[in-house]
């Protein structure tokens, strides 16, 4: 049996969609990707969306939007994918990691306050495997620390306190105290890639909370303009009749997404409800195979429903064994066919942010999180059979 780790969830309702969409003759940025934005909006019960090409787009554009460059300091989990630091230098600003808590993929609350200085204006935290950070504690601590804030530019100072930009890459769909993960932070962000719970091949999309003194119609143009090279009007606005002329307001940037992405998220976000009951039903069956296994596993849903991930990664500590032993764990696993991963390997060990002086061994909580890890497949088209395939084999193999 071949077992892929993440592929798309893709039904004759997502191809028929893009197929209207081709026929219509309106391909890039037009009506589907405005209604998947209002779909978007009203899942997320946030105030407005904006669709994007990518996650790091999202996370990029919105830090452009807030004002935030060189000489600014960005909070970063130092156990992530690049994406979340990446868009801090994009911008020119610094990213200042945060190890995570013992025994957690979160960062580390404790800690966080005293990373806060003048310099910093935004903290990113990261909903890792899909389980929703802990906002309120994180709104706390900024409050906490409102009176060190500096800001630069008008939004900034409608905030009047570092922001909190969530990277919900994982989380679509998440709850947390019953709110859905689109308004827990001030901003999040959101990856439709291949291999997400929700895909629309490549792509993203940024939600806000409404703000009493910040005008969210002017906030939704600022995205337009630095998504679409500045350009005073979209390709769909200048169809209308004797609209052709247009401005360009700044030398800005191309990453705006087009309607056939629209068309496939269009239906995934009807779906998605019955695909994150599949992928719960997937890691209750793994949590009682490894119950009394020598393992400890992400843990998706609290008591009395606190939080409700999306349940987009099944992540796997491999207790007291390390990453010999683990590479070794993920190559008997492909020898069987299951191909598994690892989340993450810890910014701190990836040249990009040696170069910049950050060294692992002071984060030795993400290390240890990481020198175990081992993530099994996990994806709203696994059959139970495979699902039964994927944890024998896996059971087996750790006992040898």
């Amino acid at each position: 049996m071949k077992i892929p780790f993440s592929p798309p969830d893709i039904t004759d309702a997502e191809i028929d969609e893009v197929v209207n969409t081709l026929q219509s003759g309106w391909i890039t940025t037009g009506p589907k990707t405005k209604k998947f934005e209002n779909m978007i909006t009203k899942f997320c019960m946030s105030e407005k969306t904006v669709c994007l090409d990518s996650c790091t787009s999202a996370l990029e554009m919105t830090l452009r939007v807030l004002g935030v460059k060189k000489g600014d300091e960005v909070i970063v989990p130092a156990y992530t994918y690049t994406a979340t630091a990446s868009a801090v230098c994009h911008v020119g600003a610094t990213p200042i990691l945060i190890d995570c808590m013992q025994n957690s993929v979160q960062m580390d609350y404790e800690k966080l306050p005293y990373l806060i200085n003048a310099k910093t204006k935004v903290i990113i935290p990261v909903d890792l495997g899909g389980v929703p950070c802990d906002y309120d504690k994180i709104f706390e601590i900024v409050e906490q620390k409102r009176d060190l804030f500096v800001p630069s530019g008008p939004l900034q100072e409608a905030f009047g306190r570092v922001i909190v930009l969530a990277d919900a890459a994982h989380s679509i769909g998440a709850k947390r105290n019953l709110y859905r993960v689109g308004t827990l932070a001030d901003f999040t962000a959101f990856s439709f890639h291949a291999v997400k719970n929700l895909t629309t091949g490549e792509g993203g999309a940024v939600t806000w909370k409404k703000h009493p003194d910040i005008d969210s119609e002017e906030l939704y143009k600022q995205y337009m303009l630095l998504s679409l090279h500045g350009q005073s009007k979209d390709a769909l606005a200048k169809t209308q009749l004797g609209a052709w002329e247009y401005d360009i307001i700044g030398p800005y940037f191309k990453c705006n997404m087009t309607d056939i992405m629209a068309s496939i998220g269009i239906v995934q976000l009807q779906r998605l409800p019955e695909m994150l009951r599949r992928r719960r039903k997937i890691i209750e069956y793994y949590n009682r195979e490894l119950s009394d296994q020598s393992v400890s596993v992400l843990m998706h849903y609290s008591d009395k429903e606190k939080f409700v991930s999306s349940g987009h990664l099944y992540l796997v500590k491999l207790m007291w064994q390390d990453e010999e032993y683990r590479n070794n764990v993920i190559t008997q696993m492909a020898n069987c066919g299951i191909a598994t991963n690892v989340h993450y390997k810890p910014l701190p060990m990836m040249t990009a942010y040696k170069r910049m002086g950050y060294d692992i061994k002071d984060f030795p909580n993400a290390f240890n999180m990481y020198k175990n890890e081992i993530t099994l497949p996990l994806y709203s088209k696994l059959t139970d059979e495979q699902a039964e395939y994927v944890i024998t084999n896996f059971k087996r193999v750790i006992r040898e």
